[in-house]
């Protein structure tokens, strides 16, 4: 089981990778201005390789895609920054 400090080390780092998904998201998308409304579909191929060592066994692609619609949902009404409230979203899976 992780420690507290360990569990708030995964957290930053998963909140790193999401941030560095949505830089690499925008820059695939400059024509657009980071504008697609399947932003969800990217994102979930692109962590799909880089994110399992924050979870215990691999989430499969579409697990990913509803985990970032809901967190997305979710999010709509929290003031907390994006990255931080998406990773934990991602860890507890609510």
């Amino acid at each position: 089981m992780d420690s507290p400090g360990d569990y708030l080390c995964h957290m930053d780092a998963l909140a790193e990778l999401l941030i560095a998904t949505g830089k690499a998201h925008h820059e695939a998308f400059l024509s657009t201005d980071g504008a697609d409304p399947e932003w969800p579909l990217w994102y979930a191929d692109f962590l799909l390789g880089r994110i399992t060592e924050h979870f215990e066994g691999s989430p499969t692609k579409s697990e990913l895609v509803y985990l970032l619609v809901a967190a997305d949902r979710a999010h709509a009404s929290s003031d907390e920054p994006w990255p931080g409230f998406y990773a934990d979203f991602l860890r507890s899976g609510s």
